[in-house]
């Protein structure tokens, strides 16, 4: 005998007569890598998140946006293809981001204070800083 070990090296595995013996996936597992601090990657690409502030019109470029807006209820029936832009206000933080949609204009939802798209869409109107529809044109001439 040479070695510490010699007289028990080669003798069988033990095997327990109670308990299977563990899959090698199982036991693999056991050193797989786990998140300590669960929820910190998403934190951290919430806090990262870029958000825009929300643009103030100036009183011609809302009296430009009413004139768009009265103009349209009367085309309504005509199903005018409009693009809207409009700031959504972000939920988790300051700021938020401009949204634009096009689409045929189905109805002016007045207990929603809002445009109603033919695809569902809801653009709420206190928030439209953009629209632009060719059938305004005939009506107002170029408006930009």
């Amino acid at each position: 005998m040479n070695g510490k070990y010699d007289d028990i090296i080669h003798l069988p595995h033990p095997t327990s007569a109670r308990h299977p013996r563990m899959s090698m996936t199982d036991r693999a597992a056991q050193f797989s890598p786990f998140a300590a601090l669960t929820g910190h990657g998403a934190a951290i690409a919430e806090t990262s998140r870029v958000t825009q502030e929300r643009i103030e019109l100036s009183e011609d470029e809302k009296t430009l946006l009413d004139n768009k807006l009265q103009i349209l209820r009367k085309l309504i029936d005509e199903q005018p293809m409009i693009t809207a832009t409009w700031f959504s206000p972000d939920k988790k933080k300051a700021g938020g981001s401009y949204v634009t949609a096009t689409g045929i204009l189905k109805k002016f939802s007045d207990t929603e204070r809002a445009l109603i798209l033919e695809d569902g869409t809801s653009i709420p109107l206190m928030d439209v800083t953009g629209l632009d529809c060719e059938l305004l044109y005939s009506w107002l001439g170029d408006l930009n």
